[in-house]
């Protein structure tokens, strides 16, 4: 075996590291190290022993002459060292993260003097782990791309997306495979069904569906009963069209006004509001409570997600995008206000601000992207200070205020300012959908 490449990979990659206020010099010993048995770091399983572990796993190595190991690695990749936690019979050590080139299920321990001293131990690659897509309602011939981790590709083992139980997207339509993306083609044909990435390693069932319509609440064509389309629905008529720009017919246009750094309230050009409630006092036709609408129980395990373009010559360069829920208690169209979401510490919701960037711009290039913003980040408050989740029930999703303004009490506010701008924020597909 060539041992001398190991050595110079180890000498290269790492070294040894200490902590200053270790009270007693570490020394290194001489002799030749090994390895009785590695168990898991937890004292409550130190009887358990371990033949494999997984990528960043920490693990204890129990053996004798430990300390004259000057280097290690997991195959072929060196781990990081710590003196703090290397005796002459135990080492403390995590698994490195770095996939193996060569994959020999060894552990080398490589000494002073350069021997080299192997030791039989698998890392466990993992399955692949999927965060989401560019855009989950693209069209067919567009090209989407799957993000995540450990989207590995072999000769002998092909990386495939399939779509549902019964479709594989076909391996020419995958235009770029690195272990973190895959983009492809969207094909003619493609199911509206979940997305599965499947690797030598496992199958990983995503929590989006391509074109994913559960828990719709506006896509702006769709009657939710039948025959009422929601969409404006309080003091402001947003601008909701069918053009050229359009994903799928319809869609709510926010801005297409000036935006100052500062981010001023504007809400004639950038709230929407759908406040729940009829003129005569009804939570029906075109004025149903949003909870009635979709299924938002559980919220703390799901996510508001939509649809989002901004041309690159309207770029969104100021002000957070407010995204309120509010419960029948707080307004109603036929006791409307807008005042309701600017009580200090009085309703919790989203802050998203994606051109708070070191360019203070965002866009997405005239291409429809998904936005996805878990439950859990409804923590902010007006002027963006954090505030526990105010969300007590289903009630508490009745109506919906979407309105990008920088907020602040007596002039405050952690928001940042951005740049002087004239945004086009164009918005299809609001849902609320679970997370996994």
């Amino acid at each position: 075996m060539k041992w001398v490449a190991l050595m110079a990979l180890a000498v290269a990659g790492m070294g040894l590291t200490s902590c200053e206020d270790q009270p007693d010099k570490y020394k290194i010993t001489s002799g030749t190290p090994s390895i009785s048995f590695i168990r898991p770091v937890d004292v409550a399983k130190k009887d358990s022993l371990l033949t494999a572990a997984s990528l960043s796993n920490t693990i204890v190595l129990v053996g004798h002459n430990l300390r004259s190991i000057t280097s290690l690695l997991f195959n072929d990749v060196p781990a990081v060292l710590n003196t703090s936690y290397i005796t002459d019979n135990t080492m403390i050590v995590t698994v490195p993260k770095t996939l193996p080139t060569h994959v020999s299920d060894q552990i080398y321990m490589v000494t002073g003097k350069h021997d080299t001293i192997p030791y039989p131990f698998k890392v466990t690659i993992p399955a692949p782990d999927i965060l989401g897509m560019s855009n989950e309602h693209a069209k067919a011939g567009e090209s989407v791309t799957i993000m995540g981790d450990y989207f590995l590709d072999y000769d002998n083992a092909p990386l495939q997306v399939k779509v549902g139980d019964g479709y594989t997207i076909d391996r020419r339509a995958i235009t770029s495979l690195t272990k973190t993306a895959i983009t492809f083609t969207v094909p003619e044909n493609m199911p509206h069904d979940f997305i599965h990435v499947v690797s030598k390693y496992g199958d990983t069932k995503a929590s989006f569906k391509y074109m994913d319509n559960r828990g719709l609440l506006f896509n702006f064509d769709t009657p939710w009963d039948g025959t009422n389309v929601l969409g404006n629905h309080g003091w402001h008529n947003q601008k909701i069209q069918e053009d050229d720009a359009s994903l799928e017919g319809h869609y709510l246009m926010l801005g297409d006004a000036d935006l100052a750094k500062d981010a001023a309230w504007n809400d004639g050009n950038f709230c929407f509001e759908y406040w729940a409630g009829t003129w005569d006092k009804t939570f029906d036709k075109d004025g149903p409570k949003l909870n009635d609408v979709a299924d938002f129980s559980n919220w703390n395990k799901k996510a508001l997600k939509f649809e989002m373009c901004i041309p690159s010559d309207h770029p969104w360069t100021s002000g957070a995008m407010q995204l309120i829920f509010a419960g029948i208690d707080k307004v109603t169209l036929f006791n409307a206000n807008n005042t309701f979401f600017h009580h200090k510490g009085d309703i919790s919701r989203a802050l998203y601000m994606p051109w708070n960037n070191s360019d203070k711009s965002y866009d997405t290039g005239g291409k429809w992207v998904t936005v996805t913003i878990p439950f859990t980040d409804f923590n902010r408050d007006w002027d963006g200070n954090a505030l526990n989740s105010t969300f007590k029930s289903v009630e508490d999703f009745a109506s919906l205020t979407i309105f990008v303004v920088k907020g602040g009490y007596d002039d405050k506010s952690v928001i940042p300012d951005g740049k002087d701008g004239h945004p086009v924020i164009r918005i299809d597909n609001i849902r609320v959908v679970p997370m996994n």
